[in-house]
Parts: structure tokens; sequence; C-alpha cells
């Protein structure tokens, strides 16, 4: 499998597809680069190079117990970046995929990025807290760490059975075949990096690094995600991008990019066409 060794010896498994301009993909909260599926093959078939990485203890990169916070997966976005020289990156990350872009191309990014694009992400912050208070409040992501902890397998089967891809709302069709995906996807990683990633995702707080993006940037939220509450995120994340556009999707969920994959992805090749 490709993988690139990061500076603390971890490894870190990519897909590396096509050729043309790069557009880069971080993927969510406990799941793999395999969640871009409907999105690779699509810019794939448009002329694209695709690539997407397992964040570090998730799907097949190395199961280690430490570095599971957004300045260790930011390196480690850089280092896959820089193994493959990839230059003029449309970057796209999913939920905790977009905290880790956004602090990724204010730190790292410099000339190498060309634009960047926020899918249901969860920055500035999603913590309440004094500055915050219409975050989500602590116990929320406690009964994360605790169904992680203790009940991964049933747990991660009711995530994805019901908020995270709207499959909880009155007349909902859910999806066998995509809750089974998710489950397979995050039984995939290791139950301690994603213990430890519940903080990193919810606890970091993004606010500079939104400021220090002075690339073009695509917020795309729908307003019935359960999981990062648009009000909170997306509504926020725009007033402190120096060149952001938002685009909000009316009863979409926090799963979109598959649930929707078809507007999602012919949204973004829009943008991408039109920002040059």
């Amino acid at each position: 499998m490709p993988t690139v060794t990061t500076a603390d010896g971890v490894e870190i498994f990519y897909k590396d597809w096509g050729s043309g301009r790069p557009i880069m993909f971080h993927h969510g909260w406990p799941l793999s680069s395999d969640d871009w599926d409907a999105q690779l093959m699509f810019f794939l078939r448009e002329g694209y190079r695709v690539v997407a990485h397992d964040r570090r203890g998730h799907g097949r990169s190395t199961q280690t117990s430490d570095g599971h916070d957004m300045d260790h997966y930011a390196a480690d976005a850089a280092a896959v970046v820089e193994h493959l020289d990839l230059r003029d990156v449309i970057h796209v990350g999913h939920s905790t995929g977009g905290g880790e872009v956004a602090r990724y191309v204010a730190r790292y990014g410099g000339d190498r990025v060309a634009m960047a694009v926020l899918i249901g992400a969860v920055p500035p912050l999603m913590l309440k807290t004094d500055a915050n208070p219409a975050g989500t409040p602590m116990e929320v992501f406690d009964g994360f760490r605790d169904g992680t902890a203790n009940r991964r397998s049933p747990f991660f089967l009711e995530v994805a059975s019901g908020p995270f891809y709207g499959y909880n709302r009155p007349g909902a069709e859910p999806s066998q075949a995509v809750i089974l995906n998710w489950w397979r996807q995050g039984m995939m990683g290791g139950a301690a990096a994603h213990y430890d990633g519940i903080a990193a995702f919810s606890e970091t707080d993004f606010t500079e690094d939104l400021r220090a993006i002075t690339v073009p940037t695509l917020v795309m939220h729908g307003d019935d995600d359960q999981v990062v509450p648009i009000a909170d995120s997306a509504e926020i994340t725009i007033t402190l991008l120096p060149h952001g556009t938002l685009k909000i999707y009316p009863g979409y969920p926090h799963g979109m990019a598959t649930t929707h994959s078809d507007v999602i992805n012919a949204d973004l090749l829009e943008f991408i066409r039109a920002t040059g």
C-alpha cells in the first residue's frame, strides 16, 4: 500500500489517482479516505488528480496511540503533500477533515494551495464555552467518548443509522449499505485514536486559522446538520474567512456528500472552474 512516514514514525496511507490538477480530500471522524469514493470517482472522470489519505489511527494508517490532535493531523497532511510534491492544490475537508484543512492551509499551505472547501466542517469551535455560548455542551461529546470506549461497534451503527445521514428524520429512507459502509470504515480504525479525536474535533478553536486563510474558500453546509449545527459553524466561519463563499443546502444532513453526492459534486466542480 502507498504510505508516507511522518517525522514521528507514523505511516499514513494515501490514494493518488489520475493526473491533472490535484484535489486532496480530508475525511471526517471516525472514517477513512473511502468516505470520498463518490467524489474521487467523479473528479477522476473529470480529468483531475485525486488524492485522499487515512488520518493517523484511522483506516489503513498506523494505529498509533499518540498525536491525535489537529496539529499532528495538519502535519500529516503536509507530509503527504510534500511526499507527492503537490502544487496548485484544491483542499476539500468534511467535518473533522474541514478542521484539518483549516489548520493545514493556515500553517503549511503557502503557495501550494489554490483554494479550500469546507463541507459540514467543525470550525470555528464546536464546544460550548463562555465565549461560545451557542456551542454543543461537553456532555454530548462525553457521550461520544463513552460510546467509543465502551461499545464502539453498536455506537457506530447508531450514529450512522441516525443523525449522521439524517436517517432519524420523519420520511427518511435509510440505506443499509451506506450505514454499514460507515460502520466498516469506523471499525477499521483504532479505538484510542477515535477516542482522542473527539477532543480534537470538538475542542480545537480554529478562529485564527480561518482568519489566516487567504485563498478562495467555499463553505458548504446543510441546514439540517445534526452533528455540526450550522448556526455555530458555517454561519460563523463565513464571517472569519477573508475570501469565503457560503452555500447552504436546505434539509441536507451532515453526511450530504454521500446522500446528495450528485448535487455536492456538481457544485464543487462549478466552484473550482469558476475560481480558476
